[in-house]
Order: structure tokens, then sequence, then C-alpha cells
């Protein structure tokens, strides 16, 4: 029970996060959108460990996420990501342990490839200099 309370206050915290990076694409704020994406990253990570220790066996999961390599649009990746995390916390109050696990993976998923973006973009940019 310790553990899903760490689990629902990481997940809580990510979805926090992925607001202020919303937030901060808005205002066209690249740094406060890395930034936040990486610590919204940092708690899906450590939910994910969470997760991973609270099954009773180790399971091989398939969970990749296809996602079109040339998508390059980040604020529907962040709310995809949110929406995923909300969903895990919604099933772990229902008992649904593997499929929050499931969601919390995809969401990982997302913002890896929102990384992988913002990271391109600073590299594109450095480049012009």
């Amino acid at each position: 029970m310790e553990k899903q309370k760490s689990i629902i206050e990481a997940l809580t915290s990510a979805i926090n996060h992925l607001e202020n990076s919303m937030k901060a694409q808005v205002n066209k704020d690249e740094n406060k959108v890395t930034s936040s994406v990486w610590k919204a990253a940092a708690d899906l990570e450590y939910a994910n460990f969470l997760f991973s220790i609270t099954q009773d066996k180790p399971k091989s999961h398939s969970w990749k996420l296809n996602l079109p390599s040339k998508q390059v649009e980040i604020t529907p990746l962040l709310t995809s990501a949110q929406d995923r995390i909300k969903e895990a916390k919604n099933d772990l109050d229902t008992d649904g342990l593997l499929k929050a696990y499931k969601k919390t993976w995809m969401a990982r998923g997302y913002l890896l490839k929102v990384s992988d973006i913002l990271q391109k973009a600073q590299k594109k940019k450095s480049s012009k200099k």
C-alpha cells in the first residue's frame, strides 16, 4: 500500500510538471518546457520502477509506442502523456495495477519522443549560430 501511495504521488507530480510544460509551450519558453518534461519523465521513471517491484513475477511486456518518426508537434504528445497518466491513476484506484503500469510506460514513451524533438530543435538552433 505504501508503494501505491508513492506511485500516486509520482504520477501526480508528473501531471503537474506536464501542466507546467504545456503552459511554457504556449509562452514559447523552451528552457521551461525542457525542464518540466525532464522532471515529468523522472517522475514516470520512478513510478515505473515502483510498478516493476510490485509485480509478483517479472513479466516481459511489449508496450512500445509506434509513433510516426516525423511527428514534430510537441503539444499533442504532452497531452497524450498527461491523459495516459491520469488514466493510470484511475486504474490504480480500481486495482488495475498492470493497466496502470502499461499506461505509465506509454506516457514515458511520449515524453521520450518529446525529449528527442526538443533535443533536435536545440541542435538545429545551435548549428545556425
